[in-house]
């Protein structure tokens, strides 16, 4: 079956964050570390050309390099390779800065997006914190998403070529008497010839919409009566079968759930902190 439901949050690779926030630093400027706390600022673990790399930045780095593994793991020798790491990364920044590379415009537009990415993914984190989605919001939005799926899926066929002509000379051949199967694998140019232009099965929102209303048009066994135009080209189809979908069960499919009711409250979070914002659109 296909895939129920789809979250569109995008999260910050933490390791590129923290190269972005090290690249940010100039000559005497202190690095950026994550959020602040009330907890005093531990000395700099390392100072490059009197710039400081700060015990937070470290550990930030550290902790994703090891993707939830203890760093009690590591050797004294691993801990400081790592620093080392940072240290390079550090000078080979300092460099680009003296090269004049954040004066680029594309250099100095991936900053500005990156910078973006990570405030917003905080700010995204504090605002949730204490917004976890209740029972009642995961089942209402779960009661949503059933009524709007597809109930059918669809088996079927199709041959695609890139003209209209040829599409209505082969279905006339189809009509003729000539098999299907035979006519796509000789004549489709879609990676599905092989299986004579099998589709497999499922669900209209799957297709482009020319596609998907010829087939949900066709009744089992019929062929289209007139070549259909996509974007790809010229198709002509035949239905195979349907066959009605059963919703997965609520448990199989709270976690999709889950981050659904997040993404809203985010998008309407961010919808609200718009009305009192004053933008001046230039596109």
């Amino acid at each position: 079956m296909t895939q129920f439901f789809r979250a569109q949050w995008t999260c910050v690779s933490a390791v590129a964050a923290i190269a972005v926030m090290l690249t940010a630093c100039g000559k005497g400027q202190q690095a950026v570390v994550p959020a602040a706390s009330d907890k005093p600022v531990a000395a700099p673990v390392a100072t490059v050309n009197g710039t400081p790399i700060s015990r937070e930045a470290y550990d930030f780095y550290l902790k994703n390099l090891l993707q939830g593994k203890p760093a009690t793991d590591l050797t004294a020798e691993q801990k400081n390779q790592v620093l080392d790491d940072l240290i390079r990364m550090q000078l080979i920044a300092d460099q680009g800065l003296k090269d004049g590379l954040d004066k680029d415009p594309e250099i100095s537009a991936r900053l500005q997006v990156w910078r973006l990415r990570v405030l917003a993914e905080a700010e995204s984190q504090k605002y949730l914190k204490d917004k976890e989605p209740t029972d009642a919001e995961l089942h209402a939005e779960y009661d949503t998403q059933v009524a709007a799926m597809d109930k059918t899926e669809y088996h079927a066929r199709h041959i695609l070529v890139s003209t209209k002509e040829l599409a209505e000379q082969l279905t006339k051949k189809i009509k003729g008497g000539a098999k299907f199967e035979d006519v796509a694998k000789a004549e489709s140019t879609d990676g599905s010839k092989t299986n004579g232009g099998d589709l497999g099965w499922f669900t209209l929102a799957r297709m482009v919409k020319p596609f998907g209303d010829a087939v949900k048009g066709l009744k089992k066994g019929e062929v289209t009566a007139e070549p259909v135009q996509t974007q790809f080209g010229w198709h002509i189809i035949k239905l195979e079968d349907t066959r009605e979908v059963t919703p997965p069960p609520f448990d199989q499919v709270k976690n999709q759930i889950t981050n659904v009711v997040i993404q809203k409250k985010l998008q309407a979070y961010g919808d609200e902190l718009r009305k009192t914002a004053t933008i001046d659109k230039k596109l």
